[in-house]
């Protein structure tokens, strides 16, 4: 895939032109390669069945499953204790993150607005045993996210899509140095012009866009 550079990503155009271009047949060699999930514990192997099982049957307003392997690898990897999501649905990514928060017995908070798909998701954490290291908020979160305290590893952005700019500006000040801030849909549905240009012209951020054939997802690094 050609490397987009900052300056093309200022306009949400130029971010689903470049998707356009990139060679379908080697986006399939590599998402062929990736392979199914593997667990390496009891533990896990409930968790993925858990998540085969929503992907099957309630996966309303979540992302693929390959966006939600790249959030528990994010977040396990820089070993998150405290992670943001707004935007639950009905569990999906949030569980992916759950998983990524599992050994370090960290918490994931997640706003969700609609009432049925708050407690679906209450009820697949629950299934999968991580529902201890959630809290789920029911409300509008743009009103409260502005409670939260932080300071917080990762945030992960998959709500009301022109809402992003908005939850950048309170969530970002609580996120630590080397924490992220990771956006859903960057490709389809069009992203939020503005919200681009927030993470790609502020020097104390850096940001890097992924799996563009799809949904995408932009993942930005808060520096140090």
């Amino acid at each position: 895939m050609q490397r987009l550079s900052r300056r093309s990503l200022i306009s949400a155009g130029a971010l689903a032109l470049a998707t356009a271009a990139a060679p379908a047949g080697a986006q399939g060699r590599r998402r062929a390669a990736e392979g199914p999930p593997l667990a390496a514990t009891p533990e896990e192997k409930r968790v993925l069945e858990v998540l085969a099982d929503v992907y099957r049957n309630h996966r309303y307003l979540s992302v693929p499953e390959e966006d939600g392997r790249l959030l528990r690898v994010l977040a396990e990897s820089i070993g998150a204790r405290q992670i943001v999501e707004l935007g639950t649905s009905t569990g999906y990514s949030g569980l992916w993150l759950l998983l990524g928060l599992a050994k370090t017995g960290g918490r994931l908070t997640t706003f969700e607005i609609d009432r049925g798909r708050h407690e679906l998701a209450r009820s697949n954490f629950e299934r999968a045993g991580l529902g201890g290291q959630a809290h789920l908020v029911l409300g509008d979160a743009h009103a409260e996210a502005r409670k939260l305290k932080g300071p917080f590893d990762l945030v992960f952005l998959d709500a009301d899509k022109e809402g992003y700019l908005d939850y950048l500006r309170v969530l970002l000040p609580l996120v630590r140095p080397g924490g992220q801030v990771v956006a859903h849909n960057m490709a389809s549905p069009a992203p939020d012009p503005a919200y681009v240009k927030a993470i790609t012209s502020d020097a104390a951020l850096e940001t890097v866009f992924l799996n563009m054939h799809d949904a995408g997802v932009g993942v930005t690094l808060k520096k140090r």
